[in-house]
């Protein structure tokens, strides 16, 4: 299996090479199976964001099954797996979900993204699970509704593969007629992740289903 790209190192490739991406993932580290656990009850947030364009419709710049709304200067960009060849492609991915749409936090003034992607359909929190990998920490589980469907979010901690550092983590996925679409926010560090939360909270409290 080829090597996820810790996020931080994602971030220091982006700001050098635009046109390559990547993800965070961890190393070894607690499964989520043995320290998961779950809630019906949504976590309190910071406020969302003030909406300033909606994207996942065919004119969006990120055609997807869902949209939602994103902040003033967050700027929206389709996923061309296809043409960031296998190995990337490969890293890219998380848990057998593709990549489809990356919103930069960069014009805003934040370093990192709101990453969306698809997948098969199946049972939420497993899809979750998966998406987190074996490295995630004390991964915790909320069942939420979002845009009037069952929906579940996921927070964890993963540690750098760069310099062992531990960083925040969380993302949410909801069904679609074409299969699971989690939506995540993939930050620098702890500091980027506290002054992006509210454009990730927009996402999900806007979010609806349209395909």
């Amino acid at each position: 299996m080829t090597p996820r790209i810790s996020l931080r190192f994602a971030a220091v490739l982006i700001a050098l090479v635009p046109a390559a991406a990547a993800c965070a993932t961890g190393p070894e580290g607690a499964s989520p199976a043995a320290s998961a656990s779950s809630s019906s009850a949504a976590p309190a947030g910071p406020p969302a964001a003030a909406e300033a364009a909606r994207v996942g419709a065919a004119d969006s710049g990120c055609p997807m099954p869902v949209s939602f709304g994103i902040a003033a200067s967050w700027t929206p960009k389709a996923v061309d797996t296809a043409a960031l060849g296998p190995d990337l492609a490969a890293a890219l991915g998380k848990g057998g979900m593709v990549p489809v749409c990356e919103i930069d936090a960069k014009p805003a003034g934040n370093i990192g993204f709101i990453r969306v992607y698809t997948g098969e359909h199946g049972d939420l929190r497993a899809t979750l699970t998966s998406f987190a990998g074996e490295g995630a920490q004390a991964p915790a589980f909320t069942e939420l509704r979002i845009g009037g469907k069952p929906a579940v979010e996921i927070t964890y901690t993963s540690t750098s593969e760069l310099d062992g550092t531990v960083e925040k983590e969380v993302a949410f996925a909801v069904e679609t007629s074409r299969g699971v679409v989690a939506v995540a926010l993939d930050s620098f560090d702890d500091e980027e992740h506290a002054a992006m939360l509210p454009a990730y909270e927009l996402a999900k409290s806007t979010l609806t289903v349209t395909g």
